[in-house]
């Protein structure tokens, strides 16, 4: 490690140090040797995921009574991070059932709970989170999934696209209009199972990186929900899933660093075997200054992580503070596996060498849970009011 073990102890305390340290075994022991397979298969990694929920690495800052881990959100960046040095589409999978499990612990019922949150947490049920539309990526407001009540419940008729989960989920967490007029204020959340009459999924994508992690598209042909399937108040959709955004873009910005982290750890090690004009090329100031760059990039990604987790924690709001985190990482981490590239030459540039997979991997960290650009424009607009 470039920095070396112990500075999760002199920063948040020991308990830190050995959970970043036990998912640092797991990664080592399971998951990275297994990266490049996955990565090359598009796989599915369900045996690894049942042996995470066995490990404590779900559910981290969900109530132990919930069936979570009830750590906070700084023990998730640890987890998030650590789990992303090996391969960030794992990483993916316990984000999104980090996200999942706290709508469900937040505003579910005790029979939801049973019924979602405990199997989800086990790995038996697995989810999706239902809210990209065509026409609805940044801006959520625009979606058109709409759900109708009737008799018996509701009915609900729509479609989703780029969906974690979407192609292997048992259910999924969906927001729909349920008052057009209202806008954000009409908003609801179902949670929907995948086995009733007229859900549909599309056919799986094939992404640049990240490829284990599967999405892809839902289909809602009038689907016929009854009022269980409610999540939370109705017209409350909107600002729930708004409420769980500051804790997702933690655990991207701590996905970036692991990314990045993997990449510095492999650029040193390659630039000292590497040897050209009789000296390796760890010798050459070029390369010094680049690794030295990325040294800088991933203490400071680190600490604004750290930073915005311990603000969360602390119960402020926290969410400018999770957007230069998640802004700021996701450019470091791909402006930096550039880096390792180059640092690696042509080798670099081939199917089957680690910085090539960290490369495609990092691009989607400046895109999902809200692209950079909308993190300036939260960061921008907070110190402009």
């Amino acid at each position: 490690m470039i920095f070396e073990p112990g500075w999760y102890d002199r920063i948040n305390g020991a308990e830190y140090q050995q959970l970043a340290r036990s998912t640092r075994q797991f990664v080592d022991a399971e998951l990275r040797d297994r990266a490049q397979y996955l990565d090359e298969r598009e796989e599915f990694p369900e045996d690894l995921y049942q042996m995470m929920a066995r490990l404590g690495l779900f559910g981290i800052t969900i109530p132990t009574d919930m069936g979570g881990v009830g750590a906070d959100v700084r023990a998730y960046s640890v987890v998030m991070e650590e789990l992303s040095r090996g391969y960030a589409s794992v990483a993916d999978q316990c984000g999104l059932l980090e996200m999942v499990g706290s709508l469900l612990a937040t505003h579910g019922t005790r029979a939801q709970q049973e019924a979602y949150l405990r199997p989800m947490l086990r790995f038996e049920r697995k989810c999706a989170y239902a809210i990209t539309e065509p026409e609805a990526g940044s801006d959520v407001g625009a979606i058109t999934t709409t759900a109708h009540r009737t008799a018996k419940g509701w009915r609900l008729e729509g479609g989703k696209i780029w969906i974690h989960n979407a192609p292997v989920a048992d259910f999924a967490i969906v927001l729909a209009l349920t008052d057009k007029e209202a806008g954000k204020r009409g908003m609801s959340i179902f949670i929907v199972d995948a086995d009733r009459p007229g859900y549909g999924i599309g056919p799986k994508e094939f992404k640049m990186g990240q490829r284990a992690s599967q999405v892809g598209a839902l289909t809602f042909d009038a689907i016929d929900l009854p009022p269980e399937a409610l999540l939370g108040e109705e017209g409350r959709g909107f600002q729930m899933m708004m409420s769980v955004l500051d804790k997702g873009r933690v655990g991207i910005a701590s996905l970036s660093v692991g990314i990045l982290q993997a990449a510095i750890e492999a650029s040193i090690e390659y630039a000292k075997m590497r040897h050209q004009f009789g000296k390796p090329i760890s010798d050459f100031q070029a390369i010094q200054w680049m690794i030295a760059d990325m040294a800088q990039s991933l203490q400071a990604s680190r600490l604004l992580v750290l930073d915005a987790a311990a603000r969360l924690d602390a119960g402020e709001d926290a969410t400018v503070y999770c957007s230069i985190a998640k802004c700021y990482a996701a450019d470091a981490a791909v402006r930096h596996v550039s880096d390792a590239v180059q640092i690696h030459g042509g080798i670099g540039f081939i199917r089957g060498i680690e910085v090539e997979r960290l490369y495609r991997d990092a691009k989607i960290t400046q895109i999902y849970e809200g692209t950079n650009q909308i993190q300036r424009q939260i960061i921008a607009r907070h110190l402009l009011k």
